[in-house]
């Protein structure tokens, strides 16, 4: 099984939205061929192998947007020193705290552990800086609910929308219900699938 990196992943669907986007025709941009009366495609929507193969610098340029919007950190790798730096008046104890209930398979986990040794509120004060890896096919409600804009009622659709048989897949489903920035932003909290 090949296992692509998320950035991979991104840069894969811009590039994708790139290509529909040029093979899109207005009617002010449509002509037709005089023998025929057919709709004709300009050249430049049908050079579909430009917007795939080579990146452009608008495609890095968003590849590069989104990687910019990812600012929390991962519960499951994150280190001491991203812990500290990240989380405002975090202490030593409790990075030990966080890194001891590894792996975080739902924030509901998270939530459950580390409210042992603080308040409900510091807990979801930590929440703003870090995020337990979203599994398309295996996170309950409450881990899809860390994806901007996804509610009960988003999470329950998704759910009920599974299985998700690719990344791409279940960002199309997760657009469909949010938004694309805010599909865009949820991919790098997601796990690979």
């Amino acid at each position: 099984m090949h296992i692509l990196s998320r950035t991979t992943l991104v840069a894969a669907a811009c590039a994708g939205l790139l290509a529909l986007a040029a093979c899109t025709t207005t009617p002010q941009s449509a002509t037709s061929d005089p023998a025929t009366n057919t709709p004709s495609i300009p050249a430049a929507a049908t050079d579909a192998s430009s917007a795939t193969d080579v990146p452009t610098a608008e495609a890095q340029s968003s590849d590069t947007a989104t990687a910019a919007t990812c600012t929390k950190i991962n519960l499951n790798s994150a280190t001491e020193s991203q812990l500290l730096d990240t989380i405002p008046d975090f202490s030593n104890r409790m990075v030990r705290e966080f890194q001891e209930y590894r792996p975080y398979a739902s924030i509901q986990q998270f939530r459950r552990e580390i409210g042992k040794y603080v308040d409900d509120a510091t807990v979801a004060g930590y929440e703003q800086y870090v995020y337990v890896p979203v599994d398309a096919n295996e996170s309950d409600a409450a881990t899809l609910m860390q994806i901007p804009g996804v509610d009960e009622t988003i999470a329950a659709a998704l759910i009920g929308a599974r299985p998700f048989t690719t990344t791409e897949a279940f960002i199309a489903a997760l657009s469909a219900q949010v938004g694309t920035e805010n599909a865009e932003q949820a991919a790098c909290l997601l796990a690979a699938l």
